[in-house]
């Protein structure tokens, strides 16, 4: 069985990617968009609403301000990401949002912490999962959970691999599991305790009076803001919509604003709603329990359903739905970061290799990076939890008051009437203020804890991508001047076109984007051979990468902009008299793609020899052959195989 074959059982049959048909196939509605996107932010809802409880100590009480605050959070945030949404159909979320409206070098720094939150998704809802299935499992079990978590992040990887529609189906089960099983607790909870409602808010607010003469308003004020800023690991996943509209079914701002009530509402009641549970059924600390299981025991028991065995059953089945939920959050990392990657690549950040999709459509390349960063973590961090959330909501909020900063900048500057810019403004700087709050806070409370990690983490990532980009504009204004040298090449004064003729001796060039680049290689060929060659054929094939398809539109400017180029050259061969045509090919790999289309054209002429030119820098190391593919050096070995003669031209940068 060879390699190809193997490949095609583990991750799925190739698609075509230039096919209408296909995309909608791919494409995510609402509701798979709410699975897919939207388990980040509510499986957060099985440690951020504890996190907050935890933090009012003895002061239970002020759980009521808490969960409200969160619901409206929610909201607020969510709100403001529909604006997100709306500027930037093509997806990017916070790291467009921060390049366009602030600056690019602010977009890098949104980017890079956006790139380290969808890692640590991943970990931390792995982790998370394997920490709730272990507490089912004997004390044996526990050094085996880093293993158990390299395991199911091996899996995640082969399922994205294979394709997001096919992981998100597999995982749907859960994620509806996950929203049925504790919309029903929530709602007992709340409606077995309805006689102690009407007294909730007198008693909340007498509560709060007597302890602002104790402790002082100030001293309220403070309690409260750390609480809440401890439960801002609540609200990560709200960005993943506006990062990835690209994925959506189109209308995509229409299903992008869909998905987000769907993640709002969710979210808000079940963080809000358990944290509720928590004040009406007085939630304490147990040993080796989270609150979440606690209190879901104590109700489960009330119900009155059976004895203690099915009790523990039904406990048993909640809360693996709630690891279940972690594993489908651990997803969302494998959706969001290659989506950050390829368009951080686009502005060339990080090699162009991440925009490349795979025979299955997906950003292969990111998948993977994003696999093997989040195993790197856990290993590194022991799979702790703690530690883990701390550099989690430290990048989340990083990028969220960056986003929301843009917002802000966007509406001061676009005043205009009929777009309600005052209202839109408002609420941007709402949401700033509230996450940089947060953000100032985490980082003053636990810089020690973990916090500084963060940054080093971010700032190591920015400054490898100024690198990158660096060398990225060098060669980009390397090109450009081969091309201005080769712009000033007169046309001919032919006016007719001339047809190749299949007996006679045909010269194929294989070119890119470059003018310059071709017309190269085919001034070299006539100086070396000159009146050899009766044909002059030229061959171009696009890689379909994940911008151009992110819709039907892009797709077709990849299209024109390759014919408008390839036109160039054999409009420029007719005008001198000389016979020319030209070859169009797209695909997800450049290589298989030349090749078909050389071996399609030696069929036809069978006097051809392939020529085309290869980037040559003065100093070829490690770093310059992973941000540039070896599509020539490859192609020329394919066609070899073939008994077909290929010669690689050099173009010093």
């Amino acid at each position: 069985m060879n390699n190809s074959k193997i490949r095609e059982i583990i991750l799925g049959k190739p698609l075509d990617p230039m096919k209408s048909e296909t995309r909608h196939s791919m494409a995510l509605v609402a509701f798979l968009a709410w699975v897919g996107l939207g388990a980040d932010g509510l499986s957060s809802s099985s440690y951020g609403p504890e996190e907050t409880f935890k933090a009012l100590g003895a002061h239970t009480h002020l759980g009521l301000y808490m969960a409200i605050a969160t619901a409206v959070t929610v909201f607020i945030i969510a709100l403001a990401y529909n604006q997100v949404i709306e500027l930037f159909p093509t997806g990017g979320g916070g790291y467009r949002v921060a390049t366009r409206l602030v600056g690019p070098y602010m977009g890098l720094i949104s980017g890079c912490a956006l790139i380290l939150d969808y890692v640590l998704t991943i970990a931390i809802s792995i982790a998370s999962g394997v920490d709730a299935l272990a507490s089912f499992l004997p004390l044996g079990f526990q050094p085996y959970k880093l293993w158990a978590e390299a395991f199911f992040i091996g899996l995640l990887i082969v399922m994205n691999l294979r394709g997001l529609k096919e992981a998100i189906q597999i995982l749907l089960p859960i994620f509806l599991g996950f929203v049925a099983t504790h919309l029903v607790l929530i709602v007992y909870g709340i409606f077995a305790h309805a006689s102690h409602l009407p007294a909730l808010l007198p008693n909340t607010l007498a509560d709060t009076g007597q302890l602002a003469t104790q402790i002082g308003w100030t001293g309220v004020a403070g309690m409260l803001l750390l609480a809440y800023s401890q439960g801002g690991g609540t609200y990560t996943g709200l960005e993943a919509v506006s990062n990835n509209v690209n994925l959506l079914a189109e209308p995509r701002v229409r299903t992008g604003k869909m998905t987000m009530l769907y993640m709002a509402l969710s979210l808000a009641f079940t963080a809000g709603g358990i944290i509720l549970l928590y004040l009406l059924w007085d939630a304490q600390p147990v040993a080796g329990e989270t609150l979440n299981a606690s209190t879901f025991k104590t109700i489960i028991a009330s119900m009155g359903l059976g004895g203690p065995l099915l009790n523990q059953v039904l406990l048993v089945v909640v809360l693996a739905f709630e690891a279940g939920l972690l594993f489908v959050a651990a997803n969302t990392g494998f959706l969001g970061g290659p989506s950050v990657l390829a368009n951080m690549a686009a502005d060339s950040w990080v090699p162009h290799k991440f925009r490349y999709l795979s025979t299955r459509l997906v950003t292969q390349n990111g998948i993977l990076v994003m696999g093997l960063a989040a195993l790197a973590i856990l290993f590194w961090t022991g799979g702790s939890v703690t530690l883990l959330v701390v550099l989690y909501s430290i990048s989340v909020f990083l990028t969220f008051a960056i986003s929301l900063f843009g917002l802000c900048l966007y509406w001061a500057r676009n005043r205009r009437r009929g777009t309600h810019w005052l209202r839109r403004l408002l609420l941007s700087a709402v949401g700033f203020v509230i996450c940089a709050g947060i953000l100032a806070i985490l980082l003053v409370e636990r810089f020690a804890g973990g916090g500084w990690a963060t940054i080093v983490i971010i700032a190591a990532i920015a400054g490898l991508c100024i690198v990158v980009r660096k060398h990225y504009q060098k060669t980009k204004q390397a090109i450009h001047s081969v091309d201005q040298v080769f712009a000033s090449q007169p046309f001919g004064a032919n006016p007719e076109p001339v047809e190749p003729q299949l007996d006679d001796q045909t010269a194929v060039f294989i070119v890119g984007t470059s003018r310059g680049g071709g017309l190269h290689a085919l001034l070299w060929v006539q100086r070396m051979f000159p009146g050899h060659f009766k044909n002059f054929l030229f061959v171009n094939a696009r890689t379909v990468d994940s911008h151009a398809y992110g819709g039907e539109g892009a797709l077709e400017q990849m299209r024109s902009e390759a014919a408008a180029t390839l036109e160039y050259f054999v409009d420029f061969c007719h005008s001198h008299h000389m016979a020319s045509a030209s070859y169009l090919g797209f695909g997800t790999d450049a290589v298989d793609e030349v090749t078909r289309l050389c071996e399609q054209i030696s069929e036809e002429f069978p006097h051809a020899i392939f020529f085309t030119s290869k980037l040559i820098f003065a100093t070829d190391n490690w770093m310059t052959r992973l941000l540039h593919n070896q599509a020539a050096l490859a192609v020329q070995r394919r066609l070899h195989l073939e008994g077909l003669q290929m010669v690689i031209l050099p173009m010093k940068v």
